[in-house]
C-alpha cells in the first residue's frame, strides 16, 4: 500500500487524500536534490547580476528638505539620515479611518519581518516608514503593533516621489551632502524580498497553496492568492475575506473582528 493510500484509511473507511512526494532511497533523493541544485545556484547567481546592474542605475534628486511629522514632530527627509550616507525606506499603505484590522495585510506582511534595522544601521544605512496619514492617526497603530516609533506622515510632502500613489513600495536614497537622490525602488512582487515567510513556504512541498502556483498532480487545490495574510481568531487563513492580518493577533488586545470596516476592535 503506497503512503497515500495508507493515509486516505481510517477506521477501515477510504477516504480520499492528496498526493504525496514519490518515496526514494537516500542516495535518489541526494541525486535529485543536487540536480535541483544546480538551478538555484544559477537563480542565485542572477539575483547577483540583477543587483550588480541596480547599483549602476543613474539617480534622481528629491527634496531634502520635505517635512514629514514623526514621534518627535517635524522633520525633514535629510534628517531620516541621522547622519548616515544611505536610507531605506517603507511606503506603508494606509486607509484613512479604518481601524487597524483593516489596515493593509500585504503592507503587514511586507514590513513586519523587517521592522528592526540593527543590520542596516551596522552597515551605515538609516531606515524609516512612510505613510499618508497624519501621524495622530498612524500613533495607536504604531503602538498596537509594537513597532519602532521610525514611521512618519507624509500628508504635506508636496515631491510625488515621496508621497506619490506607490505605497507598497520600498525605496532607496543617497545623501550627497545636504542634497538627497532616490535609486531605486521595489515593488509588488519585489516586496518579496522581505517575506521570510513566503520564501520558507516555497521550500515546502505545499508551497503557498495559492491557485497561480504550479502543482503537480493530486496535489490538495490551491487556493486565492494571499489567502492566508488575513486570518481569523483560529489563525487560519480565510481568503481574505474578513478577520485580521494574520500577525495582529499575536499583538496584546487584538481581540475577534464582529464587523469589519465598523468598528474598532483593538
Amino acid at each position: 500500500m503506497s503512503i497515500t493510500e495508507s493515509h486516505a484509511r481510517r477506521g477501515g473507511k477510504s477516504h480520499a487524500a492528496p498526493a504525496v512526494p514519490p518515496v526514494v532511497d537516500r542516495a535518489a533523493w541526494q541525486t535529485a536534490r543536487d540536480e535541483l541544485l544546480v538551478r538555484e545556484k544559477a537563480h542565485t547567481r542572477e539575483g547577483d547580476a540583477i543587483a550588480a546592474a541596480r547599483r549602476r542605475l543613474p539617480m534622481t534628486e528629491v527634496d531634502a528638505a520635505a517635512t514629514v511629522v514623526g514621534a518627535g514632530g517635524p522633520t525633514t527627509l535629510l534628517d531620516l539620515f541621522d547622519g548616515r550616507e544611505e536610507l531605506v525606506v517603507y511606503k506603508h499603505m494606509w486607509h484613512a479611518g479604518e481601524p487597524f484590522e483593516n489596515q493593509c495585510e500585504g503592507c503587514t506582511l511586507t514590513y513586519f519581518p523587517a521592522q528592526d534595522p540593527a543590520y542596516l544601521n551596522a552597515r551605515g544605512v538609516s531606515f524609516a516608514v512612510l505613510a499618508q496619514a497624519p501621524y495622530d492617526e498612524l500613533a495607536p497603530f504604531v503602538a498596537f503593533m509594537g513597532y519602532p516609533r521610525h514611521w512618519y506622515s507624509v500628508v504635506d510632502v508636496a515631491d510625488p516621489d515621496v508621497n506619490g500613489a506607490d505605497f507598497g513600495t520600498w525605496m532607496c536614497f543617497l545623501r550627497v551632502g545636504e542634497r538627497v537622490f532616490l535609486t531605486g525602488t521595489l515593488t509588488g512582487r519585489g516586496g518579496e524580498a522581505t517575506m521570510p515567510a513566503l520564501a520558507l513556504l516555497d521550500m515546502t512541498p505545499r508551497g503557498r497553496m495559492e491557485a497561480w502556483q504550479d502543482y503537480p498532480d493530486g496535489w490538495p487545490q490551491g487556493k486565492a492568492p494571499c489567502w492566508f495574510w488575513r486570518a481569523d481568531a483560529d489563525g487560519v487563513g480565510n481568503d481574505g475575506a474578513g478577520g485580521r492580518p494574520t500577525i495582529q493577533w499575536t499583538r496584546p488586545g487584538a481581540t475577534p473582528v464582529a464587523s469589519v470596516g465598523h468598528e474598532h476592535h483593538h
